[in-house]
C-alpha cells in the first residue's frame, strides 16, 4: 500500500506524487499530463494530452499549478482510501477495507455509476471526484432553493456557467445537501446515454473517509 498526501484546493483533490499535483478525477475516463508517478510499485507515463487539454490548461482552468490528471484508466486498477479530513490517499494493488454503507457501482466507460435518491425518486448518476459541483438534468432542479450562478469546466467543452440550488440527495443511507447545477446541453446529452441524470461531485468526499474499489464496484462513505 502507498499512502500519497491529499492538497485539496478550489474544490478540487489532488494528489500529491513525486512532487507534482495530479488531479483525482474518476470521472475523466483517460489520464493525461507531463511526467510520470508510481502508485504502489506501478509506474505510469500518461499521454501528454486528452480532448484539447494540456498539464498547462488544466492549470488554467482549476487555478492551481498542476502536472496533470489521473482518471478511470488508472485508478480502476486500484483500491483507494480517500482520507480528506487527515490529507490522505491510501492506495494498493491488494484489497482495502473502509467504514460506511456499501453502494454499489455500476459503470459505464471506466465512469462509476450510483443510485441516489431525490425527493423520493431514485436516480442514476456519476460518482465524480474531479467534480466540484454536482449536477442534477432535471426539470426539478428548480424546485429545490437557489444557491447562486457558479462557473465549472469540461474537457472538450471548456468553462461554462450554471445556475444552482442547493438538493438533498440520498447515497448509501445518507443524505447530503448538495449544491447542483445543470449541465450545458451537450454535456447533458451524453449523460442521457448512460442512462443517467446527474454527477455527484466530490462535496460528499470531504468531511470522511471514502473508499472507492472500482474493481469490486463498491464505494463506501464512512
Amino acid at each position: 500500500m502507498q499512502q500519497t498526501p491529499i492538497v485539496i484546493v478550489e474544490g478540487h483533490i489532488f494528489g500529491k506524487l513525486d512532487g507534482g499535483l495530479w488531479l483525482i478525477d474518476t470521472g475523466a475516463p483517460t489520464s493525461f499530463g507531463a511526467g510520470e508517478f508510481q502508485l504502489d510499485g506501478r509506474n505510469f507515463r500518461p499521454a501528454a494530452s486528452y480532448a484539447g487539454l494540456t498539464a498547462v490548461s488544466l492549470s488554467e482552468l482549476v487555478q492551481v499549478a498542476c502536472a496533470g490528471l489521473i482518471g478511470a484508466d488508472i485508478l480502476k486498477q486500484f483500491d483507494h482510501l480517500f482520507d480528506c479530513t487527515k490529507g490522505v490517499w491510501s492506495v494498493s494493488v491488494d484489497e482495502l477495507q473502509a467504514e460506511g454503507n456499501t453502494i454499489s457501482l455500476e459503470q459505464f466507460m471506466g465512469i462509476p455509476i450510483v443510485s441516489a435518491e431525490i425527493a423520493g425518486d431514485q436516480h442514476r448518476v456519476f460518482f465524480d471526484a474531479g467534480a466540484q459541483l454536482s449536477y442534477l438534468q432535471s426539470d426539478s432542479l428548480g424546485n429545490f432553493p437557489e444557491a447562486g450562478r457558479a462557473e465549472d469546466f469540461y474537457p472538450g467543452i471548456g468553462r461554462f456557467e450554471t445556475e444552482t440550488h442547493m438538493v438533498e440527495m440520498g447515497l448509501g443511507g445518507q443524505v447530503f445537501n448538495l449544491r447542483c447545477g445543470r449541465l450545458p446541453e451537450l454535456l447533458g446529452a451524453t449523460l442521457m446515454m448512460a442512462g443517467t441524470s446527474g454527477i455527484v461531485g466530490n462535496a460528499v468526499m470531504m468531511d470522511r473517509v471514502t473508499g472507492y474499489f472500482p474493481r469490486r464496484s463498491r464505494l463506501h462513505l464512512s
